[in-house]
């Protein structure tokens, strides 16, 4: 298959803490690939070094062939690259629809002269922000709540509205950090079926970090286990779930 991103030995430090150390990590276009491991294993960690909110002490990130580690963090979005977050980052004033539409700055807003006359040219790409907007809003069936304030929504919600933001993006490739935290059974089902339509659907590689097994049993072809900042173990859910050093590092044995 052909790789979408590369990692190679990267090393990430906080002063003479090495959160990351000579992590080499491969994703293939086109395929669901879990990160798990235990609490401070750097899962995501790596995630914001791809993302660039880390920048790395050494090592090589390329994202189609292209090296990403010293890129400016604002051009990341534009390669086709987004992610959602631990803790949920969104507007709470503002409606789920706004929510969304904010997934769209990657694709401008117009010229400052177009905004203040309101050329046709500017309305017409308006008019395209909100068709994609609502195109996700009917893949995630978020339409009962598409005028709601977020901050009176139910946990789940908010958490779907923030997957929706980052689809609004049209990325190649999607971090989702944790997305079945705090969910219950039947919003984690439905997580694992839209992460499957997200990649067949809409073509887009999904990169998860996750604790939920029965999530990353469901929809991974591959899981890769951090520990302490390096790779663990790599294979299939079922052979990185019953791989001994796996077990070992979760019970601490």
């Amino acid at each position: 298959m052909t790789a979408l991103l590369e990692l190679d030995e990267v090393e990430l430090a906080f002063g003479g803490l090495v959160a990351i150390g000579g992590l080499s990590l491969r994703v293939d276009k086109g395929e669901v690939l879990a990160v798990i491991g235990p609490n401070g294993a750097g899962k995501t960690s790596m995630l914001n070094l791809v993302t660039r909110v880390f920048t790395a002490r050494r090592g090589r990130i390329r994202f189609k062939g292209q090296d990403i580690a010293q890129m400016p963090r604002a051009r990341i979005a534009h390669l086709g690259i987004a992610r959602t977050f631990q803790n949920i980052e969104l507007f709470d004033a503002a409606t789920v629809l706004d929510n969304l539409l904010l997934g769209r700055h990657r694709f401008g807003s117009g010229r400052w002269w177009q905004q203040i006359l309101r050329t046709p040219a500017l309305t017409r790409l308006e008019e395209s922000h909100r068709a994609k907007a609502e195109e996700v809003i009917e893949f995630l069936d978020l339409s009962p709540w598409r005028n709601a304030r977020v901050a009176g929504l139910p946990y789940g919600v908010r958490k779907v509205v923030e997957l929706g933001r980052a689809l609004c993006a049209e990325p190649e490739l999607l971090f989702l950090d944790e997305p079945a935290s705090g969910l219950n059974p039947e919003e984690t089902r439905d997580l694992a079926f839209w992460i499957e339509d997200i990649r067949t659907e809409l073509g887009i590689t999904v990169v998860m970090i996750e604790h939920d097994m029965s999530l990353v049993s469901a929809v991974a072809d591959r899981v890769v286990c951090m520990a302490q900042g390096k790779m663990l173990a790599e294979g299939t859910p079922a052979k990185v779930q019953g791989h001994p050093d796996v077990i070992a590092a979760y019970l601490g044995t």
